[in-house]
């Protein structure tokens, strides 16, 4: 439900609370900080909420992930401390149980993936709006925020002439990715008009593409549980999961969860043929030469797993013959091989754009945001919750997860601080 307020009510209204951004972060946080009298405003600049979210998981909406809430914090990579409060205080099952208790069931997929029974991200948009709705929520859509302001009595809030005064507010409007969604980065300026500082942005759980990429007539070759290492003059990061081939590069979970470190430049090293190391693989094809000298090199590498035209097209570019046996094989042609087996060279030409890329890297600065409340340790009564932190999680539905774990840790801190002041008049 979308409520549009008359103008003179929007300029005499005092709110309690105003959320700026109607995606999950702050749709669960106004849900969750209303009740009672309070008077809980979302402004949303487009004309109806929850638009990214409509799109997640292809529409799907790849909810949170299976397992033990402990084990979610190692996939943010540096915030997973940073966000310890949040997700511990309301965890994966929460997350269902809130879901459930409202009628919409959850079914665990592939890899631990937690969708809604019906694999449809507007029935999670649905009960979120319901959950607004009934605790009297006003949702205004179509409200573009052009400013906002610290006020004695907390905060002014401008969409062009009109003006929204409230106690306490909440920025939630994400990140930059998608920016047809609504998500265009304004939240960065609010903060930082506010005095906080900005961890450099870019996209992030992106495909990247290739310079030279010799691999374009191969998009569709997966490599399962492939080795990923970054190294920019020495090496910077590694991660291992799986690799898609595209006709321009590399996508799937692998490269997608590295891509918050990965940047243009960058040299990738992508391992072919499992997990083994340069030296392992050169002792595997010198005993396979020694054992097996009369067989062909390429019947031998499918032993490897390793998809046959991939195999043919690495041959190709080390220019050793198709129909080589492997007693034939030269020690230079033997540590080449190993070499790119191990780890084949690929020099990164960009990371793909925010109309590619599922979350956003960087946002505001964690050092100046309370981890146990989502309140700025610089702006009292100001939280920011969701992507616009500098927060990112892995594929699986971990960013989701933090959206409502963080928003429910803002709507916390908010609700006490409304009861301290009643309690104070």
């Amino acid at each position: 439900m979308v409520v549009v307020m008359s103008e003179d009510r929007s300029r005499d209204e005092i709110w309690d609370l105003i959320v700026v951004g109607a995606g999950p972060a702050g749709l669960f946080c106004a849900a969750s900080a209303s009740g009672g009298n309070l008077k809980v405003l979302v402004l949303e600049k487009k004309s109806s909420p929850g638009r990214k979210l409509l799109i997640s998981g292809s529409g799907r909406c790849n909810l949170t992930h299976d397992g033990e809430a402990r084990a979610f914090l190692d996939h943010y990579g540096d915030a997973g401390r940073f966000l310890r409060p949040a997700l511990l205080g309301f965890t994966n099952r929460d997350l269902v149980a809130f879901f459930e208790e409202r009628g919409l069931s959850m079914t665990t997929l592939e890899g631990g993936k937690v969708f809604p029974e019906t694999q449809r991200s507007r029935d999670v948009l649905t009960v979120l709006l319901a959950e607004c709705e009934a605790r009297k929520v006003e949702i205004s859509g179509g409200k573009t925020v052009t400013s906002i302001e610290k006020s004695e009595e907390g905060f002014l809030v401008a969409c062009g002439n009109d003006i929204h005064r409230s106690r306490f507010l909440v920025i939630a409007t994400g990140g930059r990715s998608y920016p047809a969604t609504g998500s265009a980065g304004d939240g960065y300026s609010f903060a930082g008009a506010l005095g906080h500082s900005i961890a450099e942005v870019g996209p992030a759980l992106a495909p990247v593409r290739i310079r030279d990429y010799p691999f374009a007539d191969l998009a569709g070759i997966s490599l399962p549980g492939a080795r990923v290492s970054i190294f920019r003059g020495r090496k910077a990061k590694e991660g291992v999961g799986d690799v898609l081939f595209t006709h321009d590069g590399l996508s799937g979970p692998g490269i997608l969860d590295l891509s918050r470190d990965i940047r243009a430049g960058d040299l990738l090293r992508v391992s072919l043929a499992g997990l083994r190391k340069k030296e392992e693989m050169e002792r595997w094809l010198l005993a396979r030469s020694e054992e097996e000298g009369g067989r062909n090199l390429r019947s031998v590498l499918a032993e490897l797993a390793v998809p046959a035209r991939l195999v043919s097209r690495v041959l190709e570019l080390l220019e050793i013959p198709q129909d080589l046996k492997c007693a034939s094989m030269t020690r230079r042609m033997r540590i080449d091989l190993a070499d790119r087996l191990s780890g084949f060279p690929l020099i990164v030409d960009e990371v793909g754009g925010y109309d590619s890329a599922m979350a956003t890297r960087g946002g505001v600065a964690l050092s100046e945001v309370d981890s146990k409340t989502m309140e700025s340790k610089l702006v009292s009564g100001l939280y920011f919750v969701g992507e616009v932190l500098d927060v990112d999680g892995d594929t699986g539905g971990y960013n989701l997860q933090a959206a409502f774990s963080t928003g429910l840790l803002a709507a916390k801190s908010i609700r006490r601080r409304l009861a301290e002041i009643e309690d104070g008049r």
